[in-house]
């Protein structure tokens, strides 16, 4: 598939390595030439200096012959003007583009063909809005994604000395809950990924990833820690699209603080939010942080759009005694250096917009994806289609599938008259038409194989 990109910021430049990966012909528009050149020398891509709305900037990228444009620079109207261009003089099939403002977002209907063509819009700071308040909803997990509309999820905790399954094969797990249904998706064990067997002995420190239905989530969780109380008590440290979204979501179920640099924005926090409390500092103010009762917080949340002040802030509210600190961070390089020490999860936004993205350029009928370990690893919903004649998987029992390495079928949705049902992957369950299939991919470098399994043949259409 032939892709531009413009903007070639962290988003963009993540999803230029991840895409030509995957054998896509991808060419990158920006006006910082010292940032392409970085980019080109390793990654194999085309590279285009210049302002990504100008339509010559764009018929010099290849834009007349592109399948997909995908505008994630750092401008809202850039990125929307590239859409219109990309629409009215180039009839581009695929249009992405990413969206900041609340007020564009709000309203759906502008974005239309006969409006500002924009086939899918993108707006990280809902996604990683979304991605915290499911942390949030699971106190103790390291990361938390959804399947087929939150009825699944995908829950990665740490095994903690004491946990009923530790020490145990994972057999045992149907023992331990019989009217629990879950599966171990994969298992890291000092960074080294770990193929998830009968006899497979779950250790202390081991990272699972483990799939259930929503309603079990919190079961599964106990059998690998001891469960942490439900949270209360959260303070945001920055104000911008992320914190106001956090805060709007959380402030009506928890008590939330929201601490603001800036005096106009604090007004505009106070004007919007209804029960959030405002308070205007800096978030590393030791003084100011212990008047608010730091040390009885369950969570400090630092999600400014500087990462050396979020790290700062979070390890000193964790050195003042907050339960749980999460920092948002956009430098690779700093995520593997901070999490598990004074901070216990790193966020990355360019990451969790990644798995957005790429739902929409995978082949197949690609529901969902989720980038997980920092990239390494992927989590696919994909929705099975055909019969036993012209389908590889359709008809076949799971432990008949031809899955590439480090492959695994967690879990299948299957609607019905009844509604919607969710089938735990155990081995004799039958894969049907129409069946939405959750697979965890140990390494993403097989994500093809995965889309060529679920081709159907052409007798099928």
């Amino acid at each position: 598939m032939k892709i531009i990109i413009l903007g070639a910021g962290q988003v963009g430049g993540t999803l230029a390595e991840n895409l030509a990966n995957e054998a896509n012909d991808i060419t990158i528009v920006d006006t910082d030439e010292n940032r392409l050149r970085e980019l080109r020398d390793h990654i194999d891509i085309g590279v285009v200096t210049g302002h990504a709305c100008h339509p010559d900037v764009l018929l010099r990228a290849g834009l007349d012959e592109a399948d997909m444009l995908v505008a994630v620079t750092n401008n809202d109207e850039i990125n929307m003007i590239a859409c219109q261009i990309a629409y009215s003089l180039f009839k581009t099939p695929t249009k992405i583009a990413r969206i900041r403002a609340q007020s564009y977002l709000n309203k759906p209907g502008l974005f239309a063909d006969e409006n500002i063509p924009i086939d899918v819009l993108i707006s990280p700071e809902q996604l990683v809005s979304n991605y915290i308040f499911r942390l949030i909803e699971h106190p103790g997990a390291l990361q938390v994604v959804d399947f087929a509309d939150g009825k699944v999820q995908l829950v990665a905790v740490r095994a903690y000395h004491g946990g009923p399954l530790v020490g145990q094969e994972l057999r045992f797990l149907r023992q331990h809950m019989p009217s629990v249904d879950t599966r171990v998706a994969a298992i890291y064990r000092r960074g080294r990924a770990i193929t998830p067997e009968g006899s497979t002995v779950i250790e202390v420190d081991d990272e699972v990833f483990f799939i259930a239905a929503k309603v079990n989530i919190r079961a599964v969780m106990s059998e690998l820690r001891r469960l942490e109380t439900h949270y209360k008590r959260i303070i945001v440290a920055g104000g911008g699209n992320i914190g106001y979204r956090l805060a709007k979501k959380l402030e009506s179920r928890y008590a939330v603080k929201v601490i603001e640099f800036y005096a106009q924005r604090c007004k505009f926090l106070s004007e919007q939010l209804e029960r959030t409390i405002v308070l205007h500092g800096s978030a590393s103010d030791q003084e100011m942080l212990l008047e608010e009762n730091i040390e009885n917080t369950d969570v400090f949340l630092a999600v400014t759009n500087d990462d050396e002040a979020n790290i700062m802030s979070s390890m000193l509210a964790k050195r003042l005694g907050a339960r749980k600190v999460m920092a948002l961070i956009s430098n690779p390089a700093y995520v593997d250096l901070v999490q598990g020490g004074d901070i216990d999860i790193a966020i990355s936004p360019q990451q969790t917009t990644l798995g957005s993205l790429l739902t929409h350029v995978r082949e197949g009928d690609t529901v969902n994806v989720h980038s997980l370990r920092r990239g390494a690893a992927e989590a696919i919903e994909i929705i099975a289609h055909g019969d036993k004649e012209n389908s590889k998987v359709v008809g076949k029992a799971i432990e008949d599938i031809d899955l590439p390495d480090g492959a695994t079928i967690g879990a299948i949705v299957r609607e019905s008259s009844r509604g919607s049902e969710v089938l735990i992957a155990h081995d004799h369950v039958i894969v049907e038409d129409g069946d939405h299939v959750i697979l965890f991919l140990v390494n993403k470098k097989y994500t093809r194989d995965i889309e060529h399994l679920f081709q159907t043949g052409i007798s099928f259409f």
